[in-house]
């Protein structure tokens, strides 16, 4: 039993570390979930107290963090998309929808927005249950461990790239960095292979990058 002030203080980024449990806001979350919850508030004065948001979007379950080391993940993946430094929760929250949508993993950087942020797990619309996803990691280790297992790496650049279908085929790790920021220099110069998605705008944030190349792909595998 997870006493009610206790699962308030999971609002908190330094409390959710320290007990490594986060919450989930409505029944579309909840029903997503692939765990059963520690423990879940579902009476309308106890919704009211612990949800995150004014106007709560339904019961509120309790559960443990989820993220896996970046060794599993990439185990568990054919096609792993990279964030760095991706700052804005719904961004994060919207790639693993489509990593869900694509078949692949999720790796995010430190630096990137919380996975557990409440407005991350409400973006991934349940999602999150269903994706590997590592995190806090230091993007050139990460790059270094899946070339040595294989994967061919890539990635995302404003201009000057290859057109996506030139991606190549087999296992991949595509690195996408934040709208306006982008990649480091050197998450790009440790990648084999930059490609640019042609737009009539002069940048694509982060989620909608993230999806195209993740399209891209998956349709190699479509039958």
């Amino acid at each position: 039993m997870i006493p009610l002030r206790r699962a308030r203080r999971l609002h908190l980024k330094k409390y959710r570390e320290a007990e490594r449990l986060f919450l989930a806001e409505g029944k579309r979350l909840l029903a997503e979930a692939t765990i059963e919850p520690l423990q879940v508030f579902s009476e309308p004065e106890q919704i009211q107290r612990v949800s995150t948001l004014k106007t709560p979007a339904g019961p509120v379950g309790v559960f443990p963090y989820l993220d896996v080391p970046a060794g599993e993940l990439l185990g568990a993946s054919r096609t792993v998309v990279l964030l760095e430094g991706v700052q804005d929760p719904g961004n994060v929250g919207t790639v693993i929808r489509s990593a869900r949508a694509f078949g692949a993993g999720v790796a995010l950087s430190r630096g990137c927005a919380d996975l557990y942020n409440p407005k991350t797990v409400r973006s991934t619309m349940g999602s999150l249950f269903h994706v590997p996803v590592a995190r806090e990691l230091d993007p050139l280790e990460f790059l270094r461990i899946a070339r040595e297992s294989g994967f061919r790496l890539v990635a995302a650049v404003p201009r000057g790239g290859e057109p996506p279908e030139r991606m190549p085929d087999g296992r991949l790790v595509v690195a996408v960095g934040a709208e306006g920021a982008g990649l480091s220099p050197e998450v790009v110069c440790a990648c084999g292979l930059k490609v640019s998605i042609p737009s009539r705008a002069p940048s694509l944030n982060a989620a909608v990058a993230a999806s195209v190349l993740l399209y891209e792909a998956y349709r190699r595998v479509l039958p």
